[in-house]
């Protein structure tokens, strides 16, 4: 499988208390918001990987996690794995926000999501075929210093102007001055 992204994805109870537990209480940094303004989900970076926190769960607690994994073609990895025996529990179907998404599950039930991103869709991204041989990553690590004398990955500087702006409309202290 060409995996060309991933995250994590969780469907809360209450997605107002789960989107303040992960932003405020964490301080995840945001990468991106999407749906309706006043009650937007979010994907959060979690180290090398993401977490979405969107829409509400419902049913078994079990179906509240799913793993999200973007393929180059899925429908070609439907194929695959069918022949392959793993139950697929959605065959692959167009949604309205534009993805072509397939489900199938893990051996312990767990929800796998593959998905192709549509060519045109904004969340169509591989950077590794612009790359030069041999280098896997355009990002260069860096640190900044935080107060207390160690070192923080620093973050893409819209990204730290949006979680800034999101805590002062909250009234919350940011980590440096907390």
């Amino acid at each position: 499988m060409d995996v060309l992204s991933s995250r994590i994805l969780l469907r809360p109870s209450d997605l107002d208390r789960s989107r303040r537990f992960y932003r405020d209480l964490l301080g995840l940094a945001i990468y991106r918001e999407f749906g309706p303004p006043d009650d937007p989900g979010l994907v959060f970076f979690l180290g090398q990987g993401l977490l979405e926190v969107a829409g509400h769960g419902a049913g078994r607690p079990g179906r509240a996690v799913m793993i999200w994994i973007q393929v180059r073609d899925v429908h070609a990895e439907h194929a695959r794995l069918a022949a392959a025996g793993v139950p697929v529990v959605r065959e692959p179907a167009a949604e309205p926000w534009g993805l072509t998404e397939m489900w199938i599950e893990d051996p312990d039930g767990i929800r796998i999501v593959l998905v192709e991103v549509p060519a045109g869709h904004p969340l169509r991204r591989d950077p590794r075929s612009a790359l030069p041989p041999g280098r896997r990553t355009r990002c260069r690590i860096t640190a900044r210093s935080t107060e207390r004398g160690g070192l923080a990955p620093a973050l893409p500087e819209p990204v730290a102007d949006a979680q800034i702006r999101t805590r002062r409309a909250l009234g919350v202290a940011s980590p440096a001055t907390a």
